[in-house]
């Protein structure tokens, strides 16, 4: 099936420019090279090189697999190895640690450009791309997935967000995730419209975009948002944009304000994960509430399940495990069937682990992954973000991650690791006990000077209190 538009506007990453035509046609000398493979890796820095090796991949029918350029010697070892990817795409003299025992180098910027060539008449249940999970419960796992999974995802998003080819579409995220590569190239490339990738995803390059190329339709995670709005000029070079779009880890609420003040946008939050691409999405002519991450995509169904394994209600309070299912979920974990099996509950619905909260019109707000952020104390079920929200209200608190650790009486205890200035630890917990139930206050609260972050921006949980 067809997955890549033919036309468009160009692409343009880190100030190189390849138009629609040119692109293809480097493209197809990737995928002439490459055919017949039974995966290709790419080494996904964020340049041109890159999109031009996926979209080889892409035409040719045969999987990509993309590797974070900073992955270390064993990462990388184990995505190669588990993904039996036996070429690697890259530009030549890129420090992929070809020839040192990995898989032969493919040096797309070598390859003279074809003739433009249309994509191999490949099944729409044929894997287009093999993702890696982040590894945080073990080695990461390989996430096949379908050409048809991509296609109908993107397709729900353009109709959520109602982009066009008239919009450009700018960001500077990473191009070896799905916010990155599957929304911010495949996107544009599906929907017709340039994508200007700023190299790196800093404010004053969101401006710059927003002005000399009059950049309608912006994707940042919470970390990018914090950065603009604690610079208000970059932010306020946004006000033309036509949509916001902040994921891959919850916007906080001040955030969310802010931006909104600045701008004049209220930004547009989704939910999604590797294993699912996007499935639930605040709409471009819907309610965007802080917090609060939309309702589900087209043809996307969503479920509550309780501890008990009965369905949780849709009072926009109770929490329960996000279950979810819809054609652009994967089919299964890469040659773990026992990981499949318990990810997938009966009747197709796949296992999010994330816990959430519904309202009777199908909005969803997501309260955080159920092995970390939701914290049972006292017999009271307490979902971290709300805290972290309520620790970033106070102004001299620059970032807040909140966790359960072991307690004695209550089993767990709110705790929170804390950037601030000029306050402290009790200052703090009174603060967050003045705004939400007393049983939800942080027992206790560690000053540090940052939090430990994974390349999209997400606060590695497991690494709290690490010295």
């Amino acid at each position: 099936m067809d997955l890549l538009g033919g036309t468009g506007g160009p692409v343009r990453v880190a100030g190189r420019e390849l138009g629609r035509g040119e692109l293809f046609g480097r493209a197809s000398a990737v995928a002439a090279e490459i055919r017949g493979a039974g995966a290709a890796a790419v080494h996904a820095t964020a340049s041109l090189e890159t999109v031009v090796a996926v979209v080889g991949g892409l035409l040719a029918g045969v999987p990509v697999v993309p590797l974070p350029p900073d992955s270390g010697p064993d990462e990388r070892a184990h995505i190669l190895a588990d993904s039996g990817a036996g070429l690697l795409l890259a530009a030549r003299g890129t420090g992929t640690g070809a020839g040192t025992g990995g898989p032969p180098l493919v040096p797309v910027d070598d390859l003279p450009p074809a003739g433009p060539h249309a994509e191999e008449a490949v099944p729409g249940d044929a894997t287009a791309l093999i993702l890696y999970t982040s590894g945080t419960t073990g080695p990461p796992k390989g996430v096949p997935i379908s050409r048809r999974a991509i296609a109908a995802g993107l397709d729900a998003l353009a109709e959520a967000w109602a982009w066009t080819p008239g919009d450009v579409l700018v960001h500077g995220l990473p191009l070896f995730h799905v916010h990155g590569l599957v929304l911010g190239v495949l996107g544009p490339l599906r929907v017709g419209s340039p994508l200007v990738h700023t190299g790196r995803p800093k404010p004053e390059a969101y401006a710059a975009a927003a002005h000399d190329h009059a950049g309608t339709l912006f994707f940042g995670v919470p970390t990018v948002w914090s950065r603009t709005v604690a610079d208000p000029s970059s932010a306020e070079a946004l006000r033309g944009a036509r949509l916001l779009v902040s994921g891959s880890a919850p916007l906080p609420v001040p955030v969310f304000e802010r931006l909104a003040e600045l701008t004049g946008h209220r930004p547009v939050e989704r939910y999604g994960m590797t294993e699912t691409l996007i499935t639930i999405s605040a709409r471009a002519d819907g309610d965007r509430r802080p917090g609060w991450v939309g309702t589900p995509l087209r043809d996307v169904e969503t479920r509550l399940v309780g501890d008990d394994g009965g369905t949780v209600p849709p009072d926009g309070e109770t929490p329960g495990e996000l279950h979810v299912r819809g054609p652009q979920l994967f089919k299964g974990y890469l040659g773990r069937p026992g990981d499949t099996a318990r990810s997938f509950a009966p009747g197709g619905w796949f296992r999010t682990g994330d816990i959430a909260c519904a309202d009777a019109d199908g909005r969803h707000r997501i309260v955080g992954r159920a092995s970390t952020d939701l914290i049972k104390s006292g017999g009271y079920r307490i979902g971290a973000g709300e805290v972290e929200n309520a620790l970033l209200a106070h102004p001299g608190v620059r970032e807040a991650a909140v966790v359960g650790t072991p307690h004695a009486d209550l089993g767990e205890q709110v705790t929170a690791y804390v950037v601030a200035d000029g306050v402290g630890e009790r200052q703090l917990i009174d603060f967050v006990a003045g705004r939400l139930s007393v049983h939800k206050r942080p027992r206790v609260v560690h000053l540090v000077g940052s939090l430990p972050r994974n390349a999209m921006g997400k606060v590695v949980k497991t690494r709290l209190g690490e010295d």
